[in-house]
């Protein structure tokens, strides 16, 4: 499936974004502007079932499908969020970007102890204006209103589906590309033992205290600090 797709930038550096699960490519609003000034030509995805791209069955395999079906091979840059870490590590054999960040990536969909069922998210299909913003006191209304229009656009169903491969676990053995590993600390799907297990495995590891899953959304500022040296 070829992914609905927006486009900054004219640099002749290519960085790919992927959301993840429930969002869309208006996550990224703040990342743009910080890699177009670094001159690259930002390309971030609606993954299937997300914002304006299109649905159907819903697999790790598929979603990872789709990046190779829409997105140009050997990227400068990739960064994934989650789901979107998740689909971008196997994507990356073809994809072959030249650096990937996998930020709080989703490689057991059900966390480090299987636990966490995808389809619990399904709860957030429904979430009223107040909810959000009791969740993230801090956003103004064009937060607010991005995520709840994620949320509108958003097919529960995917989330659902997800369930199925929550027991397996998608943790790459080695990095095949440069690769940087980002967790919230503390992390529901990247644990302190998963993190010092990565490092032995060739990838580099950072942590961003008191963060929550969705660094780039709600500390950018740390998220942005963490990835010194890879954009």
């Amino acid at each position: 499936m070829r992914l609905h797709t927006r486009e900054w930038g004219t640099g002749d550096r290519v960085a790919v974004l992927v959301h993840g699960l429930m969002a869309d490519h208006r996550t990224w609003h703040e990342l743009v502007p910080v890699l177009t000034g670094k001159g690259y030509r930002v390309l971030a995805v609606d993954l299937r079932g997300h914002g304006a791209s299109g649905r159907g069955a819903y697999a790790p395999r598929l979603f990872a499908q789709d990046l190779l079906d829409t997105l140009p091979h050997g990227p400068e840059l990739a960064l994934g969020h989650s789901l979107g870490a998740l689909a971008l590590t196997l994507a990356v054999p073809e994809l072959r970007p030249g650096r990937a960040v996998y930020s709080e990536p989703a490689w057991r969909l059900g966390g480090p102890d299987g636990t966490l069922d995808p389809a619990v998210f399904t709860l957030f299909k429904r979430a009223p204006r107040l909810l959000i913003k009791s969740l993230r006191p801090h956003w103004g209304e064009r937060q607010v209103a991005a995520e709840l229009a994620a949320l509108d656009a958003w097919d529960e169903t995917s989330a659902s589906a997800l369930s199925a491969y929550r027991a397996a676990d998608h943790t790459p053995e080695e990095p095949l590309v440069p690769s940087l590993v980002q967790a919230a600390e503390p992390s529901t799907l990247v644990s302190g033992d998963m993190c010092a297990e990565l490092a032995r495995r060739g990838f580099e590891v950072r942590t961003v205290p008191d963060a929550t899953h969705a660094i780039h959304r709600d500390s950018f500022d740390a998220f942005l600090g963490s990835l010194s040296g890879w954009l």
